[in-house]
């Protein structure tokens, strides 16, 4: 493999993730943390607990997404472990290197909107490029397959039940400027990588149809839809249809990469899907082929 190939293969991601990190970390410091107004998910749990215990924030960034990464491990391997491991623990440096900057505004409203779209950003890049900020994301993706529940509706609820923390401890105005800001950041993400709520249709065309199908129920728990195609030219080839989630989306990249590079992918907006779709490992594999 020539040097460009292994650059974009490998190198790209972590200078991609390593942006996206920095944004959101500069987001966080420079923006959200000085006006008290929280992020969702662990981070948010994160400035509750070091605002509570008057700690830094990194620590618990830290010891709280831990436990996630290990259970997203289990589940998508050694690439999102070391993707998602990178990147927390960058997150926690940076906060510590931007924690002692001062603030770049103390006006909430400036606080909420620039800091919402620069920490959308960071966190988009991040997910577009296959790594990881937040271990609410893992855990709803692993939830949401074994629940009638989407990925965005668990995180979803999760973020609610800390801004109504946020509100109890910290005044309701607080909960108020935090919500608004998650709502810019979702849109930016939205437009960065794909909205949390978003699934994607994959549609892959390959000769190695079988095995990336079992590759993909076997890591995502997804089923596909096998279907015979023709290539003009290329000739008998196998089509599978998918429908991910965002997260998921990168790891059917890879496993399409690795199965067969020479595949023709194409990804497309859901707007809504009807019917039961069959999102878990609790059932058998029809061992048939097309």
């Amino acid at each position: 493999m020539k040097f460009k190939e292994l650059a974009v293969k490998y190198l790209l991601p972590y200078i991609a993730m390593t942006i996206g990190t920095a944004a959101a970390a500069f987001s966080l410091e420079e923006f959200l943390i000085p006006s008290t107004i929280l992020d969702g998910g662990i981070m948010g749990i994160s400035i509750i607990l070091a605002q509570i215990f008057h700690k830094g924030i990194s620590i618990f960034v830290i010891a709280l997404n831990l436990p996630f990464l290990l259970w997203g491990f289990k589940h998508l391997g050694w690439r999102f472990l070391l993707r998602g491991t990178y990147c927390m623990l960058l997150l926690a440096l940076l906060l510590e290197l931007f924690k002692d900057v001062p603030p770049i505004t103390n006006t909430e409203l400036l606080a909420v909107v620039f800091g919402g779209v620069i920490l959308g950003f960071g966190v988009g890049t991040v997910i577009r490029f296959g790594g990881c900020l937040d271990g609410t994301e893992i855990a709803a993706m692993l939830l949401s397959k074994k629940v009638d529940f989407s990925v965005g509706q668990i995180i979803f609820s999760i973020n609610i039940a800390i801004y109504a923390a946020a509100g109890i401890l910290f005044g309701w105005d607080r909960a108020l400027y935090s919500l608004l800001t998650y709502f810019i950041s979702f849109k930016i993400i939205d437009m960065v990588e794909i909205g949390m709520e978003q699934a994607k249709a994959v549609m892959i065309i390959t000769n190695e149809g079988r095995n990336i199908a079992d590759e993909l129920y076997k890591t995502l728990g997804r089923t596909c839809t096998l279907l015979e195609g023709e290539g003009l030219i290329s000739g008998k080839k196998v089509v599978l249809y998918c429908v991910v989630t965002r997260i998921e989306l990168a790891e059917v990249k890879r496993i399409v990469n690795e199965d067969d590079a020479s595949a023709f992918v194409t990804v497309t907006d859901v707007s809504e899907i009807i019917g039961k779709h069959i999102k878990n490992t609790n059932v058998d594999i029809v061992n048939e082929r097309v």
